[in-house]
């Protein structure tokens, strides 16, 4: 398989034995089985990796408790942690390129936009959160205990460290949302096993592989591959894990909350989405429909809060939809190891039938096909796709699709609008294209989401807390947010 461009950094890593980082050793898995990876712009398989059995789940898990419990990583202190996050970006940034090309290979995005984005973004996050380590803070209370009225009394509160914590995370951003749990487990002290996505574990290993040359104790970070069914399943119901984290489906996050429950494990949900773009007739028409297009089509569609419903003020429906199907008809496509193409595949043949499926849906129920709507090969591409005449209803508009198309409906005012927008079973993002402020500020507070961008769409940032309301999960990522939930608050009532 030719692969140009690469980086022999890369090459040497995708060509390495397949081994998972437990406990500090690099090793197979206990039965010695192995799984593909392909690459999504061929089809070809890219290499092998470890399939995971719930034994070698229990022994990263356990790793992960004795460091947690006995080791010398819970004596670290604040300006200790934070420096060490503070290495593990430095490195992250020496082999940035190196993590790009393992994340374009794997998982079928634009290298060059994973450079900029993906990769740096995932540094960013972890320089955030390795401020947040020294800034941990309890309190003290001035307490009544009006049943020791003759006592005196110190009280205060601690906030501490949860623990194990089991990480899970999707396919589309694979680094970046490895890093949104990374982050705030070791600014505060937690140990970690992560799972990462059946068909893109790649970046997750080279992660492995600069934690420990930052100098992290073994056992602090495990990387176990596999399958969701085996490896996933067992970390969630290992009852030494104290915190599930999890990206991906709702469906699959139901049934990990659910588990979670019946231990009371800790757990933070970031599910599905099926955001809205409202387009206000006030709006600048031309950065609208650019800022649509860049909301849905960006790393194919495959985003959460990938602006998935538009909604235009009828008068201007139709300018605005002609303008989205101009760019996504203009778009090139191809591997993106070429710097030159703005959209990749989706990540796997299987994803491909999903997505090429609803749109057979859209044309079987009379909806028109304003551009794109066909697939194409090698690699498991289908073109941008905007649809119209579809009805509230209509599986388009309430199911997740998680690829690049686009379902386009004209609304009336303002109230029309939001009683569309809300009319999903998820909340995960939204955003509003206006220039009247006094209408913006009226619909924010009434879109049930858990971000609203205005005049912009997944515009992020490490300070800003991310999640979502309803289907959309449970909990926050990012900001300080996270870090409550990597921690538990302890009271503490001394008798003088």
């Amino acid at each position: 398989m030719s692969l140009p461009n690469l980086l022999p950094a890369t090459t040497a890593f995708i060509q390495r034995a397949p081994r998972m980082l437990i406990g500090g050793d690099w090793v197979e898995a206990t039965d010695g089985q192995t799984m593909p990876l392909h690459n999504p712009a061929t089809g070809e398989v890219l290499c092998v990796v470890p399939r995971a059995t719930p034994e070698d789940v229990d022994h990263a898990v356990l790793a992960a408790r004795h460091a947690f419990d006995d080791s010398a990583w819970t004596r670290t202190r604040p300006r200790e942690r934070q420096n060490l996050l503070w290495k593990l970006a430095d490195l992250m940034q020496r082999d940035a390129e190196l993590l790009a090309q393992l994340e374009c290979l794997n998982n079928g995005k634009s290298a060059m936009v994973a450079q900029v984005m993906d990769v740096q973004l995932a540094i960013d996050f972890l320089r955030y959160m390795a401020g947040w380590a020294t800034k941990i803070e309890g309190s003290t209370v001035d307490v009544s205990a009006p049943l020791m009225p003759n006592d005196q009394f110190h009280s205060f509160i601690r906030r501490e460290a949860v623990g194990v914590v089991g990480a899970i995370v999707a396919w589309n951003f694979p680094l970046l949302l490895a890093c949104w749990k990374l982050g705030p487990a070791l600014a505060t002290g937690c140990t970690v096993v992560l799972k990462p996505a059946d068909e893109t574990p790649l970046t997750a290993l080279k992660l492995a592989e600069l934690v420990l040359e930052a100098g992290y104790p073994e056992g602090v970070f495990n990387v176990v591959t596999g399958t969701g069914i085996t490896a996933g399943s067992a970390l969630t119901h290992n009852p030494l894990v104290d915190k599930l984290t999890f990206t991906g489906s709702t469906a699959v996050g139901k049934q990990i909350g659910k588990i979670a429950m019946d231990s009371m494990t800790r757990v933070t949900l970031e599910l599905g989405g099926k955001s809205p773009t409202i387009v206000m007739a006030d709006a600048d028409l031309k950065t609208a429909a650019a800022g649509a297009a860049s909301a849905i089509f960006f790393n194919q569609g495959q985003v959460c809060c990938a602006g998935s419903r538009l909604y235009v003020q009828r008068k201007h429906f139709d300018n605005v939809v002609a303008d989205i199907a101009g760019i996504a008809n203009a778009m090139k496509l191809g591997n993106g190891l070429d710097p030159s193409v703005e959209m990749g595949p989706l990540i796997s043949a299987r994803q491909q039938e999903r997505v090429y499926g609803y749109i057979e849906k859209g044309r079987e129920s009379g909806a028109t096909i304003a551009c794109g709507g066909e697939q194409f090969g090698p690699g498991f591409f289908i073109k941008p796709t905007v649809i119209v005449d579809v009805d509230q209803k209509h599986s388009l508009v309430q199911e997740e699709i998680f690829g690049p198309v686009l379902v386009a409906i004209p609304f009336d005012d303002e109230a029309d609008a939001l009683r569309m927008a809300n009319d999903s079973p998820y909340g995960l993002g939204a955003s509003i294209w206006s220039n009247d402020l006094a209408s913006v500020h009226r619909m924010i507070p009434r879109i049930k989401s858990g971000s609203v961008w205005v005049n912009c769409h997944s515009a992020l940032d490490p300070a800003l807390p991310f999640g979502g309301y309803k289907m959309s999960g449970v909990g926050r990522e990012m900001g300080y947010a996270a870090i409550e939930h990597y921690t538990e608050l302890k009271s503490v009532l001394i008798k003088l």
